[in-house]
């Protein structure tokens, strides 16, 4: 039963909350131990708050999940996992979560809280609405920012916002042309929205957000407010790690045609995860030394 419980509480996707330390590294602030704690800490409620919500939505989405296959195999679809024990483990969790949350920064609290709220609304309701279902989805990687910014008190910049939204909305559009090309016919049977979708739509939407990704980072590197804000002129040295990794990213969709589980796809893709730490080794050189 625990074990069970363990792999819907989907470990492997607390990866995203990662982003929960942005704005500690942004802001200059590793360094400092008490700053240091309360990221992870907030980072840890992150991490139950979204398991919370993982479970709820594993639940509302069983029927559908026992056609797909690879959901079919999560504990609840294949039944080894009862809903009435899944549900009260994942209220009582998702409860504690927000009220550690509200102890911990009050203004953290209410991003969890919102973070919850959308989450519930989007398994609800907003699934079944074309663009505003990615949109939703990519609204809680933003939260996951911005949480890791008030949680220690710093400025929530702007770039910070833009950037990852539209990162987050290239994931997003890339795992539903994945759910398309994979299900192929019984992809409305999964989830009716991707009725909504085609390949080519699909591809036109990536293609926006992928340009406005590159252009948004690069904008950030290069303006001179983040330049005086910072103190370096060099965090434009990063650009290529992001130009490789959205290439990376968008060679694996159409060639080798995954895309659909984007978190695991960072975790094993041996050249994004390259790609990825060399990122941050930069970022840090460049922010710090």
């Amino acid at each position: 039963m625990l074990k069970n419980i363990w792999i819907s509480m989907r470990p492997m996707h607390w990866v995203k909350n990662i982003l929960v330390f942005a704005g500690l590294i942004f802001s200059q602030s590793l360094f400092d131990s008490s700053l240091v704690s309360k990221s992870f800490l907030g980072f840890v409620l992150f991490c139950t708050a979204s398991s919370s919500v993982y479970i709820i939505n594993d639940i509302l989405d069983l029927k559908q999940d026992k056609l797909h296959p690879i959901k079919s195999k999560r504990p609840l679809a294949k039944g080894e996992l009862s809903v009435s024990l899944a549900l009260v483990f994942s209220l009582i969790l998702g409860i504690i979560s927000i009220a550690l949350s509200f102890w911990l920064q009050i203004n953290f609290g209410l991003v969890i809280l919102i973070y919850f709220l959308l989450n519930l609304f989007y398994s609800l309701y907003l699934k079944h609405i074309v663009i505003l279902d990615v949109m939703s989805v990519a609204a809680g990687f933003v939260l996951r920012a911005v949480a890791g910014a008030v949680v220690i008190q710093v400025t929530i910049s702007s770039w910070l916002v833009v950037c990852t939204i539209l990162l987050a909305l290239f994931l997003g559009f890339s795992k539903r042309r994945h759910e398309l090309v994979l299900l192929e016919n019984n992809a409305v049977n999964h989830r009716k929205i991707l009725a909504e979708y085609s390949p080519y739509f699909l591809d036109q939407m990536i293609a926006v957000v992928t340009a406005s990704t590159v252009v948004a980072y690069a904008f950030y590197t290069l303006s001179p407010e983040v330049m005086e804000k910072l103190g370096t002129k060099h965090m434009n040295l990063t650009i290529p790690f992001v130009l490789y990794g959205i290439f990376r990213y968008l060679y694996l969709i159409h060639q080798k045609k995954e895309g659909g589980r984007p978190t695991r796809m960072l975790l094993t893709d041996k050249p994004i995860l390259i790609n990825i730490l060399l990122w941050l080794v930069a970022v840090l050189l460049i922010l710090y030394l």
